[in-house]
């Protein structure tokens, strides 16, 4: 028998379709099960994290990130459930609506990473921009799934369509705004999403995020910011004479300088893996649950409820962030391949739009034949290219790489190449 949860209503359980009741599995179950067995997480496992996917095998991809998230994320369910005394047997966080915002909260990044996102944002500049986390709420809404007709959302719960705005600004509300925005035709979302009429959609609507997002978040943070750690110095961008070099230079103060420390006696003494993953639950255990006031604590206990995290743990994040940010995200080589990723999609968004996007253009078919037709039937060029930036940000790192050869390189493209 299903365990009563009162911390949900009805409003958080509404999707954007009628859905079929399961008898074996939960709304919140069934969330993360379609994204679980969709093409666009499969995709992931060779999508950049930070390092470019393939290259050697240990390093995270897209994939075993978003898996780590996930692990996280649940565990730090746990603990709340476990310990919180705003909690309860019958009143408690979903661990599975939890685990599937943490499994889709990268499902529309781009290939190449943040420089992939970055290139398509611009390239994407007079037709609606690109993002990130605004792409993985359009396909888990709109575009997840094939289907005779061209394609649909996976129908999510508003819980899991909430979950995922990490950002709610639209890109009309902000329009110099680099990253972190809704596309502005995803307004509807956003309204369906939070329930509120239009102005407080932009006010409080536009800041605050639900208790699950938050937790993905922290857990995004913590996966992130440790695994980093582990991937650069094993990838040799963190090496202890760099790491000290830069300790003398950044004026730390004495609580940042102990964890500078610990990353160098983690170095020295090769105890790397084990020295950062032990503190996953240190970070985990920094959560607390709070209650908050605002527009939508009346709505849903998703809102009435917020996650606090202890200072020094936030700190701890921060200087290891800090440090990746200096040594590995801005150092040559990364910057290379950053090049490279630009170059790449600019070449086949480029000849993409040539074809599909200029009156008069070539009359070539470039895209699979059912896409070809989905693209051209499209209403107006501002679709057209939304469907084109749909197509490259879903592409992996090495199926970018090949069609860009096709395209550009003579020497490639052969028959069996195309089969």
């Amino acid at each position: 028998m299903r365990q009563q949860n009162h911390f949900y209503q009805p409003f958080d359980f509404g999707s954007l379709e009628p859905r079929k009741a399961d008898p074996y599995r939960s709304e919140f179950q069934v969330d993360r099960d379609r994204i679980i067995y969709s093409s666009a997480f499969r995709r992931l496992q060779s999508k950049t994290q930070v390092f470019v996917s393939g290259e050697f095998d240990f390093y995270r991809t897209r994939l075993t990130h978003s898996l780590e998230v996930a692990q996280i994320g649940r565990s730090i369910c746990s603990f709340l459930n476990q310990t919180s005394p705003r909690l309860g047997n019958d009143f408690f966080i979903d661990s599975d609506l939890v685990e599937a915002v943490c499994l889709a909260h990268d499902l529309g990044h781009s290939p190449f990473g943040h420089a992939g996102e970055r290139a398509l944002h611009q390239l994407m500049g007079t037709y609606g921009g690109f993002e990130g986390n605004a792409q993985s709420l359009r396909l888990i809404a709109q575009t997840i799934y094939p289907s005779p007709v061209g394609r649909r959302g996976m129908n999510p719960t508003r819980a899991l369509i909430d979950g995922i705005q990490k950002y709610k600004r639209l890109l009309k509300e902000n329009p110099s705004a680099a990253n972190h925005f809704l596309y502005d035709d995803q307004e509807t979302l956003r309204g369906f999403a939070l329930g509120l009429p239009q102005q407080a959609q932009s006010n409080d609507g536009g800041r605050l995020r639900s208790l699950e997002c938050q937790i993905m978040d922290w857990a995004d943070d913590t996966a992130y910011c440790l695994s980093d750690i582990i991937d650069s110095i094993n990838a040799g961008f963190l090496r202890f004479e760099r790491v000290e070099t830069w300790a003398s230079t950044n004026n730390l103060n004495k609580e940042q300088f102990t964890h500078i420390e610990t990353v160098l006696s983690a170095i020295k003494e090769k105890k790397v893996e084990a020295r950062f993953s032990r503190k996953i639950g240190t970070f985990i255990r920094a959560a607390s649950l709070v209650s908050r006031a605002n527009d939508l604590a009346d709505l849903s206990n998703r809102y009435a409820f917020g996650l606090e995290i202890e200072p020094t743990v936030r700190g701890e994040a921060d200087v290891y962030k800090r440090l990746c940010h200096d040594l590995v995200f801005k150092h040559s080589l990364l910057h290379q391949l950053e090049r490279k990723a630009r170059m790449i999609l600019d070449g086949i968004f480029g000849a993409f739009a040539d074809t599909y996007l200029n009156e008069g253009g070539v009359a070539l078919r470039l895209l699979p034949e059912s896409y070809d037709q989905m693209v051209r039937q499209a209403p107006d060029p501002k679709q057209k290219a939304r469907l084109l930036c749909d197509y490259v940000a879903g592409m992996t790192d090495l199926f970018a790489t090949r069609t860009y050869k096709r395209l550009f390189d003579p020497g490639a493209g052969s028959i069996i190449d195309l089969l």
